[in-house]
């Protein structure tokens, strides 16, 4: 299997992981699909792609349109092959004993509940076409949680990581390929959400976009008899986590408690 003619659909397409994907999947000759909440920044990706692509933006958490989404990029392409679920966001409190009920459901809805969604809504026409390939980008929070990904982050890509497993399970005999990659730090502008955005120097040691964009295209170009059900691409060096996970163990906490805590220390 080659992606050249594929039409692929990749969502969070705006900035990071899936701007660089779509840029190898136009050089390797597919479609485009692209979906993001940012239309002018989809634009901007799909120009430098200069492949066929449609542009799709729409709030991923907007659950009731997406069917809608679906069908008009169903209608437009023919039937997708591959659909890559790359949209993700974090909270901006990480501790589960500071987190309030908003910040939690949202995290949940982007990472997990759109992935139902969307997997349930072109599955359908996957088996009916006779097979397909679907790759979620899940998180090394999935496997090693901790502060620095935070409670409802490192909970939702768990969840996306079993129902991965749940959907190889169930449709890999009906020619569906299921891939979970679980990427460690990356240097995309989720990083500028973080407690303490990390330097330029530590971004520069980070794994890059576009080597996450070059193990989705592996996985996607396979010959159809071979599945990755599961890619873990790691930065080859390990920096110095602790203070970031320390600001993150107090962000969000009530005022008066902090205050308390600094006059009993």
């Amino acid at each position: 299997m080659d992606v050249a003619g594929k039409t692929v659909w990749i969502t969070g397409a705006s900035s990071g992981i899936g701007a660089a994907l779509a840029t190898a999947c136009a050089r390797a000759g597919a479609k485009l699909v692209l979906s993001g909440r940012r239309a002018d920044a989809l634009a901007e990706v799909a120009g430098r792609c200069q492949a066929q692509t449609l542009v799709l933006p729409f709030e991923t958490t907007d659950l009731d349109a997406l069917p809608g989404i679906v069908a008009q990029a169903e209608t437009w392409s023919g039937g997708i092959d591959i659909l890559v679920n790359n949209a993700g966001a974090s909270s901006q409190v990480r501790n589960i004993r500071w987190i309030g009920d908003q910040d939690w459901n949202d995290t949940i809805e982007v990472n997990l509940n759109a992935v139902y969604v969307l997997v349930q809504a072109v599955l359908p026409a996957m088996l009916e076409a006779g097979g397909g390939t679907i790759v979620t980008v899940s998180s090394l929070a999935a496997v090693r949680p901790g502060l620095l990904g935070g409670a409802p982050y490192g909970a939702a890509k768990a969840a996306v990581q079993n129902l991965m497993k749940f959907l190889y399970a169930t449709f890999r005999n009906d020619g569906i390929r299921v891939t979970t990659i679980l990427p460690g730090e990356v240097n995309t502008p989720i990083m500028d959400t973080r407690v303490r955005p990390p330097s330029s120097d530590e971004r520069a040691a980070m794994v890059d976009p576009d080597d996450v964009a070059r193990a989705i295209l592996l996985c996607c170009s396979l010959p159809a008899r071979a599945t990755i059900e599961e890619l873990v691409i790691s930065p080859s060096h390990a920096r110095d986590q602790g203070p970031d996970t320390e600001i993150s163990r107090w962000m969000g906490a009530p005022a008066d408690f902090l205050k308390n805590m600094n006059q009993a220390s």
